[in-house]
């Protein structure tokens, strides 16, 4: 339901199809705007992440599905829950709502043109308003509760750096304490937390990483990826490599609490699969290791794919972990094994992770999938496993961009 007038809701319906067919450069043209007239907001973007493959595609794909459902709203609370926990964690206020729907609305106008009537942008100016509120009381809940929690807060908060420990040569972890002393946030395995690195301002000062340990492991742990530079159009990332090169022990840095809204649901008896490429391994450790310490009943399969040793983070903690339960197994598959890697100690086999190797390692996809990793694999999973028949509410993931561009068949 949707106190939004019809005729609001028909203009808006009415231009949807115009508007998705040019929402990359309706974004694109947006964020030139915004960024040129407000510049203090770019701190709150990745600009690795501002293409129309991450967040201008991300942006463009949740307003075209605002547009195309704007009179069945409850088709998006999935994609509402998502980005209000993104801004919750990235310290987004009611104030900064304003200044986008200001320049999305100058943005429709340029892009459209002519057919951008007065009577088309009062509609999506209404819309947008409409929107914005739902947005603005969904973040107020989810702050009001991060900050009501046990050992929670609003805001940022200080914590030092315990320990600064190489995984591989490319992912660093960071052991979290909080400067004050106080307790540590619950939270749920698969969760992030914001940080913010002042020093870095206006450079896109803040960032989003999984938390990789459990919840009561005594220390918040997030496991950052250094990320290089690969030619004019990707430079190297600003705040992994000012982490991984001028951050260390005794070193504070500011955190928002835990969010997110991809995480281990409740459990059921079916096997769950912890699938994961790359750096996506993070965030599923800590599931991993949430379910090895609270002694699940049903079997996990953690199965992860990697180049090759020299970039293959938590090998030994991976098998420790397993280790300790007999319903745990791991596989790990290298895409580009190297001589150096010894099969058997480094990884179990060659190539790509697909649902063939899957089947093999649960001997069965009536399983709950968790994915995380490069656009690639999980796209490349997630239509294997609907095609092999698995129900789309059992395959869980974690992606920075247009949802289409796992969920595309």
């Amino acid at each position: 339901m949707t106190s939004l007038p019809a005729a609001v809701i028909a203009t808006v319906k009415a231009t949807a199809p115009a508007v998705a067919a040019h929402g990359t450069a309706i974004v694109a043209r947006m964020y030139d705007l915004m960024f040129a007239a407000n510049p203090e907001v770019r701190e709150m973007f990745n600009p690795a992440h501002m293409t129309p493959e991450g967040q201008i595609g991300a942006l463009a794909e949740a307003v075209a599905a605002y547009a195309a459902n704007i009179d069945r709203l409850e088709v998006l609370a999935p994609a509402v829950e998502r980005i209000s926990q993104k801004h919750a964690s990235l310290g987004v206020r009611p104030e900064h709502y304003p200044v986008v729907g200001r320049h999305l609305l100058q943005a429709i106008r340029d892009v459209l043109g002519a057919a951008a009537t007065a009577d088309v942008i009062a509609a999506w100016a209404t819309a947008y308003g409409f929107l914005a509120d739902l947005f603005i009381g969904r973040e107020r809940v989810a702050v009001v509760a991060q900050a009501s929690a046990p050992g929670g807060w609003a805001g940022l908060r200080d914590f030092r750096v315990a320990r600064k420990v190489a995984e591989s040569a490319t992912i660093t972890s960071f052991y979290l304490d909080p400067a004050d002393g106080g307790p540590l946030p619950a939270f749920r395995p698969g969760q992030y937390v914001g940080i913010r690195t002042d020093e870095l301002v206006p450079a896109g000062a803040w960032r989003n990483y999984s938390l990789s340990d459990r919840p009561g492991a005594g220390h918040l742990r997030v496991s950052v990826k250094r990320e290089p530079a690969a030619g004019a159009a990707h430079p190297a990332g600003v705040v992994s490599n000012h982490l991984h090169d001028r951050v260390g022990p005794g070193d504070v840095i500011r955190v928002s609490a835990p969010a997110g809204d991809f995480f281990l649901t409740e459990p059921t008896d079916r096997p769950v699969v912890l699938l994961s490429g790359g750096v996506g391994l993070t965030v599923m450790m800590s599931m991993l290791a949430h379910l090895a310490e609270r002694g699940s009943a049903q079997p996990v399969h953690f199965i992860h794919a990697a180049t090759h040793s020299v970039v293959h983070a938590f090998r030994d903690d991976v098998k420790a972990l397993c280790a300790r339960r007999s319903n745990f197994t791991s596989h790990v598959r290298y895409w580009r094994p190297t001589a150096d890697c010894v099969p058997g100690r480094d990884y179990d086999s060659a190539g790509e992770v697909d649902v063939a190797l899957v089947r093999a390692v649960a001997g069965t996809l009536d399983c709950d999938f968790y994915l995380c990793g490069p656009k690639p694999f999980m796209r490349g999973l997630h239509w294997g496993l609907t095609t092999a028949g698995v129900p789309v509410a059992r395959i869980h993931f974690e992606f920075f961009g247009p949802a289409s561009d796992i969920t595309a068949q």
